[in-house]
């Protein structure tokens, strides 16, 4: 018997399937820019939705923190425990000065809001099956395995939300992975290396990190791109090949890696498109899962640019004018906003008895 979760806990029909906490920014003393990985960028997101009037805080999904107990739904008590070490921390995440600092403060103000990331995703893996789609505005961190973190990647919320799907929801027994972050997504990788109920598409800059050929051997539909890939080549590539994986094998649930990393000018990812091409790139994916009846889950991992944040909220709002996401949470302005707010929030009294 899986054990008692909080994350399963059920949801309001009102509520938007948009998952966020204010705990997923990361905010220490100014050590998180030692990262080039902007760590406020979830919270930005959500504040130009909310400005697009697209979003109020009482019609999204609070996100709550993924328990220990539902870590080891993955991972390994060896390696949850190695994260009692600043140093192990400090390497994962590349910020260096983390060394230099208590376990407690690393836990709280690191650890703890990627565990809340975590959580939100495997909450937005239950919330896409029952509404179609959702989105967590954090989340993605793929290159975390079972027993391996890196590339600022602590926990493999997408393994963990595919196995909490596969052993608490009915009818859910393929999945599909659409990594389509600068980086290979070698964490979900080695943990569904032998795993025939994941198909796993991936595309990415050939010549970076992590460069994992051992994972790559996971990956059903590789898609190579060259340094400063551009829009057209780029888009061609999405379309044809998130087409043809969903072809090949269709899936109960597609988890979608859409990091923005790929944008022009990017740090680490090394490619060359557009603030346009990621709205359409995603509108591509997101149309192919609903012309399947899919449900669909995006994360947004990846991303290393103060401007991220914007293409990410536009990108959400895109899919909204196409039609391929729903607002029915928006919609119903009847309920006032403290009563939603009441039910959305992760504190509401009803579902604490509704959970698995």
């Amino acid at each position: 018997i899986p054990h008692f979760t909080d994350l399963y806990a059920s949801i309001p029909q009102t509520c938007l399937p948009i998952v966020y906490h204010p705990d997923y920014n990361i905010t220490f003393m100014g050590l998180e820019k030692l990262h080039p990985f902007d760590a406020g960028k979830w919270g930005k997101v959500i504040h130009f939705l909310k400005e697009e009037q697209f979003i109020t805080d009482g019609s999204i999904v609070e996100a709550r923190e993924a328990t220990e107990e539902d870590l080891l739904v993955v991972h390994t008590k060896r390696y949850l425990s190695r994260l009692k070490w600043s140093l192990v921390v400090a390497t994962i995440t590349e910020i260096p000065p983390l060394l230099f600092l208590p376990n407690f403060l690393v836990q709280r103000k690191v650890l703890r809001p990627l565990r809340t990331q975590t959580g939100g995703t495997i909450m937005a893996g239950k919330l896409a099956v029952d509404r179609g789609w959702a989105i967590n505005v954090g989340g993605g961190f793929h290159h975390c395995s079972s027993d391996k973190g890196g590339g600022f990647c602590a926990y493999a919320d997408i393994t963990l939300t595919i196995k909490f799907l596969f052993e608490r929801v009915e009818g859910i027994s393929r999945a599909t992975i659409i990594d389509l972050d600068a980086h290979q997504g070698n964490g979900h990788e080695r943990d569904f290396l032998d795993d025939r109920r994941v198909f796993i598409m991936d595309m990415y800059n050939r010549y970076i990190y992590p460069g994992d050929g051992y994972a790559k051997r996971a990956i059903k539909r590789k898609v190579e791109l060259d340094w400063g890939t551009e829009d057209s080549e780029y888009l061609q590539k999405v379309e044809l090949h998130s087409e043809g994986a969903l072809n090949e094998v269709r899936p109960d649930i597609i988890v979608y890696n859409a990091g923005t990393d790929i944008l022009d000018g990017d740090p680490l990812g090394g490619l060359s498109i557009s603030p346009q091409g990621i709205i359409k790139r995603d509108e591509i994916v997101f149309r192919a899962a609903k012309r399947r009846g899919i449900p669909i889950l995006m994360v947004t991992s990846g991303g290393y640019q103060k401007k991220t944040a914007r293409i990410i909220a536009d990108s959400i709002l895109n899919l909204h004018r196409q039609g391929l996401i729903g607002s029915e949470a928006v919609e119903g302005e009847g309920s006032s906003s403290l009563v939603t707010h009441m039910t959305c929030s992760s504190g509401s009294a009803g579902s604490k008895f509704t959970a698995v």
